[in-house]
C-alpha cells in the first residue's frame, strides 16, 4: 500500500469522525447548550488522553512547561468549538463545513502577526479568492445573515487562531501534553460557562452515548488527520479534505431534510482552490529551495 492510498483512507476516517461529530451535536442540541456539550465532550475527552497516555507510557511528560501559551490557545479553541457547535444545532450542516474551510485563509492573515511570518502575493491573492467564496456561501446580499452564520463564519478564526498558537507548541511541547491541557481547560471553561446561573442539565440515558460520540470522534478526527499527514504532504492529504462537504450535505438531506444548494458547493469549492493554490505554491517552493 503506498503514502498516497494510506493517507486517503486515515482521512476518510478522519471525514467519519467529523461527520459523526456533527451529526451527534445536532442531535443532542435540543437537549445541551453549547457550553453543556462542551463541559461533557471535554471531560471524555480526559477520560480518553490520560487512558491513553497511560497505556503509551507518555502519562509523564505531563509538566506545567508554556502554561500561558496552553490557555491562551484553548481559549481560541473553546470560542470557536462553541460557536461551531452552535452554528450546527441552527444552519445547514453544509453551510456551517463550508465556513469552516475558511480557517486556513485566516491562518495566512493571522500567522504573519503572530509568528512574524512573511506574507506572499499568492497567500494574499488566496484570502482575497477564499472571501469571494464566503461571500457565495453566505450570499449576505440576498439572505439574513442569522447568528448562524455570523457564528460559523467567526468560528473559523478562533479555529485559525487556535491552529497558531497549537504550531508555537509544538515546537517545545508533546502531543499529549497538549491534548491534556486541551481537554482539562475546555472542561474547565465549560463548567463555569454553563454553571454560573446554578443550572446545569445532566446527560440522560440518551444523550450520553451522544456525548461520547462526540468527545472521541473529535479527538480521533485530528488524530487521523495528523496521522495522515505525517504520511503525504499537504497537497496530497487537502483534496480529500474537501470531501467532507458533500458527505455532511447528503447526511443532512437524509438525516435532516436539509435542501443540497449548489452554491454553497460553488463557494466552498472557490474556497478549497484559495487554499490548494497557497499549499501548492508553498510545496513548489520549499522543493525549490531543497534543489
Amino acid at each position: 500500500m503506498n503514502n498516497t492510498l494510506k493517507a486517503a483512507l486515515w482521512m476518510l476516517a478522519a471525514i467519519a469522525s467529523f461527520t459523526s461529530m456533527a451529526v451527534a451535536g445536532r442531535a443532542v442540541s435540543g437537549d445541551l447548550d453549547t457550553f453543556e456539550i462542551m463541559l461533557f465532550r471535554s471531560l471524555t475527552g480526559i477520560v480518553i488522553v490520560l487512558v491513553v497516555a497511560s497505556v503509551t507510557g507518555n502519562l509523564g511528560q505531563i509538566g506545567r512547561n508554556k502554561l500561558g501559551l496552553h490557555m491562551l490557545r484553548n481559549i481560541c479553541h473553546f470560542t470557536g468549538q462553541n460557536l461551531w457547535f452552535f452554528a450546527i444545532a441552527t444552519i445547514p450542516l453544509a453551510q456551517v463545513f463550508a465556513l469552516e474551510f475558511t480557517t486556513p485563509i485566516w491562518v495566512i492573515l493571522l500567522a504573519p502577526l503572530i509568528l512574524r511570518e512573511k506574507m506572499t502575493a499568492v497567500g494574499m491573492f488566496s484570502a482575497l479568492l477564499g472571501f469571494v467564496g464566503v461571500l457565495i456561501v453566505t450570499r449576505p446580499d440576498t439572505a439574513v445573515m442569522s447568528p448562524g452564520l455570523i457564528a460559523g463564519a467567526i468560528c473559523a478564526i478562533f479555529f485559525a487562531l487556535s491552529a497558531i498558537f497549537t504550531r508555537k507548541l509544538t515546537l517545545t511541547e508533546p502531543i499529549t501534553v497538549i491534548m491534556f491541557y486541551l481537554t482539562v481547560t475546555q472542561a474547565v471553561f465549560g463548567l463555569i460557562c454553563a454553571g454560573y446561573d446554578g443550572d446545569i442539565t445532566l446527560p440522560t440515558g440518551t444523550t450520553i452515548p451522544l456525548i461520547i460520540l462526540i468527545g472521541f470522534a473529535g479527538l480521533f478526527a485530528h488524530f487521523c488527520l495528523t496521522t495522515a499527514l505525517s504520511i503525504a504532504p499537504l497537497n496530497v492529504v487537502m483534496p480529500f479534505d474537501f470531501f467532507r462537504l458533500p458527505t455532511i450535505a447528503v447526511v443532512g438531506m437524509i438525516w435532516f431534510d436539509e435542501p443540497i444548494q449548489m452554491m454553497v458547493f460553488a463557494g466552498a469549492a472557490l474556497i478549497f482552490g484559495a487554499n490548494y493554490l497557497n499549499i501548492s505554491y508553498g510545496s513548489a517552493k520549499r522543493g525549490h529551495v531543497h534543489k
